[in-house]
C-alpha cells in the first residue's frame, strides 16, 4: 500500500476517499501548524504528503525523504516552497485541479469555484456584524458579571442600518459582502484600479470612490478586500487609521501583510478608532512558518478575531481537501496502471 501523510486534520470524505488507496496518517493536532522538523521526519515514512496551504515545503524537507512520490497542494507557492529544491529532486507537484471561475462573478455555481469567496465573504460580514452590535464584547459581559440591568448602556454598538460600509477592493469575496450588506441596508462605496461599469455599479448597489483615503474618512466599516501583491505589502498605514472616525472600525480578511500590524494596534491602544475585526495576521507565512496571534490582540476586548478561517464551511473546505486528495489519488492509479501493464508485458 502506498502512504500519505496528511498535514493536518481535514474534512472526513478526502480522508475517506485516499483510505480506498492507500495507508493515511494524520498530524493530530488541530491548534496548530507542523514545524520543519515535523514535516522532515513525516515525508521519511510516507511516499506522499498531503499539504494544507501553508505547510513548509523547505530545501531540508525535501533531503529528508529525496524518493516522495509527490507533494499534493491547492498551488505551488514560492514563498514557502523551495522550488528549486524540489525540481533539482525530481518530485512532482499534485496541484488540485479547479473549475474555471465562468466570466461573470454571478455565474459561480455551489460546486465549485464560488463557494470560498462566498464562505469569506459570510465571516467578514460576521466580523462587522460583531462590532456593530458588540457582540464578542457582550459575549463577555454575560460570562464574566453573570448579571445585567435590563437595556444598559454599557454596550451599546452603532448598528448597521443607514451606516456606512467601505470595500477596498472588489474582487470575489467583496462582490459577494456587496450583495449582503445592502441586505443589511447599509451604503456600500468601493474602490479599486479599475472602476466597474455603471450597470454593475447598480447591481451590486455600490458607489466609486476614486481616492481610498475618502474611503477611510467616510466609512464607520472599512473592510480591506485587496490582492497580496509586492506593491500591496503594508498598504495602510497610521495615516489612513487617522483619516478614520474614532468610532470607526477596520476589517481585514485578506492578508496581514498589507496592514502595518504596528499602526494598526497603536490606533486601537490610542482610541483613534473604535475597534476591528481580523481574520489574518502578519505574523503568518511567508513571515513565520508557526502562525500566531499578537497578545496585543487578544487583550482587546474591542477586536474580533478569527484565525485565517475564512473558507471554514464543510462545504467549501471540503470541496479543497478533496481536490487535494483527487490530485494524489490519481497519481497512484496512474502508477498502479502502469505496474500492472509491466506485469502483463
Amino acid at each position: 500500500m502506498y502512504r500519505i501523510f496528511v498535514s493536518q486534520p481535514i474534512p472526513e470524505p478526502a480522508l475517506e476517499y485516499m483510505r480506498e488507496h492507500a495507508e493515511v496518517e494524520v498530524f493530530r493536532w488541530q491548534h496548530r501548524e507542523m514545524t520543519v522538523p515535523e514535516v522532515e521526519d513525516a515525508v521519511k515514512r510516507a511516499d506522499y504528503l498531503y499539504c494544507m496551504h501553508t505547510i513548509p515545503v523547505t530545501r531540508s524537507v525535501v533531503e529528508a525523504n529525496p524518493n516522495l512520490l509527490g507533494y499534493g497542494v491547492a498551488g505551488t507557492r514560492g514563498d514557502i516552497h523551495d522550488l528549486e529544491a524540489v525540481e533539482e529532486a525530481g518530485i512532482p507537484w499534485l496541484v488540485a485541479e479547479h473549475p474555471t471561475p465562468p466570466e461573470n462573478p454571478e455565474d459561480w455555481d455551489d460546486n465549485g469555484w464560488g463557494l470560498n469567496p462566498r464562505a469569506t465573504a459570510d465571516l467578514l460580514v460576521t466580523h462587522v456584524l460583531s462590532a456593530a452590535y458588540r457582540f464578542v464584547e457582550s459575549d463577555r459581559y454575560c460570562r464574566e458579571r453573570r448579571f445585567f440591568q435590563e437595556m444598559t448602556m454599557d454596550l451599546m454598538g452603532l448598528g448597521c442600518t443607514g451606516k456606512t460600509v467601505a470595500l477596498y477592493g472588489f474582487g470575489k469575496v467583496a462582490r459577494q459582502a456587496a450583495k449582503r450588506f445592502k441586505a443589511l441596508d447599509m451604503r456600500v462605496l468601493y474602490t479599486k484600479r479599475t472602476r466597474l461599469s455603471p450597470e454593475e455599479e447598480v447591481a451590486y448597489g455600490v458607489e466609486w470612490v476614486a481616492d481610498p483615503d475618502d474611503l477611510f474618512r467616510e466609512a464607520d466599516f472599512v473592510c480591506l478586500l485587496t490582492n497580496a501583491e509586492p506593491q500591496n505589502l503594508k498598504m495602510v498605514t497610521a495615516r489612513h487609521f487617522s483619516l478614520m472616525k474614532p468610532t470607526a472600525y477596520f476589517f481585514n480578511v485578506a492578508r496581514g501583510r498589507l496592514v502595518d500590524q504596528d499602526a494598526l494596534i497603536a490606533a486601537l491602544q490610542a482610541g483613534t478608532i473604535a475597534g476591528a475585526g481580523l481574520d489574518v495576521f502578519t505574523s503568518e507565512p511567508p513571515k513565520v512558518i508557526e502562525p500566531y496571534v499578537p497578545e496585543e490582540f487578544v487583550s482587546m476586548p474591542n477586536v474580533s478575531l478569527t484565525p485565517h478561517n475564512g473558507g471554514a464551511t464543510y462545504r467549501s473546505r471540503g470541496a479543497q481537501c478533496m481536490a487535494i486528495a483527487e490530485a494524489i489519488v490519481s497519481d497512484i492509479k496512474r502508477r498502479e496502471a502502469e505496474s500492472a501493464q509491466v506485469a502483463t508485458a
